[in-house]
């Protein structure tokens, strides 16, 4: 039999203050982020990793693992700024 009263957390209510102080704040959309499509690309040799990074003109080392095409500048949060 299921209890239907049973809560995650004792003081669930106090919890919900936050709602009283989130009045008339502005509202924050998030934008979609997620990229269109991946594609996993397997090379044979190094040089064929030189060949695509220069056909991309973007920087590739061993150590990476994703990038975008065309390149897009990472934002820094500290860019940002309330007004």
């Amino acid at each position: 039999m299921k209890n239907n009263n049973l809560k995650l957390f004792d003081d669930y209510d106090d919890l919900q203050t936050w709602k009283e102080h989130w009045q008339d704040m502005p509202e924050f959309i998030y934008d979609d982020l997620m990229p269109y499509q991946q594609i996993i690309i397997s090379f044979e040799c190094k040089e064929d990793v030189l060949t695509f990074s220069k056909l991309i003109n973007q920087k590739l080392t061993y150590k990476t693992k994703s990038v975008w095409f065309p390149k897009k500048d990472n934002i820094k949060p500290s860019n940002y700024e309330y007004k």
